[in-house]
């Protein structure tokens, strides 16, 4: 069996958007990948409380990705129900996989806390970070860069949900999901 080059994406998704449609279809585009995986995780490892609920955010993002190839989304957070450092993700797919190559795509917001990832320095060495470009935030060039233009924040869309920022096949659930929360 062939190593295998995989892209980890993961995030809260708290609500997933079309701006994370955007980063899916541009990697498996612009990146050597065999697969992509999306992680929703159980709860933000810099945050104290989610919105909508994790295994609700797992079941909208696999109906948003189910038509695409090379695409699996993956409960191995979320079935920890605890907040879980990206290394921990890193090692489990090195453990069950079998990668040549791993990327872990963020979105350029993160970047202002990337160094305070736990096991940051590892992580560098057994990934290739992917930033996904947002709100004029400027990238150091020595990184990957996925060029999005959408401009979206699952924070600003809790507070107030804007039905065309969000994927068609789960829009009307997440509207009701967050419509109560305000």
């Amino acid at each position: 069996m062939k190593k295998a080059k995989i892209a980890l994406f993961g995030g809260s998704f708290d609500p997933p958007h079309k701006g994370h449609e955007m980063i899916v279809k541009k990697a498996l585009k612009n990146l050597d990948i065999d697969k992509l995986i999306v992680m929703p995780n159980y709860l933000n490892p810099f945050k104290d409380s989610f919105s909508a609920p994790a295994n609700l955010r797992y079941k909208w993002l696999k109906k948003i990705f189910s038509n695409m190839n090379r695409v699996e989304v993956s409960s191995f957070e979320i079935d920890k129900r605890r907040a879980i450092p990206t290394i921990e993700s890193v090692k489990y797919l090195y453990n069950t996989l079998d990668i040549e190559k791993l990327y872990i795509i963020i979105g350029a917001d993160n970047l202002k806390d990337l160094r305070k990832w736990q096991d940051f320095n590892k992580l560098k060495k057994l990934a290739t970070f992917v930033v996904a470009t947002r709100d004029e935030i400027e990238v150091p060039k020595e990184l990957k860069i996925l060029n999005i233009s959408a401009n979206i924040s699952s924070t600003k869309l809790r507070e107030k949900i804007d039905a065309g920022m969000l994927p068609d096949c789960v829009k009307d659930e997440i509207i009701k999901e967050y419509k109560g929360k305000k």
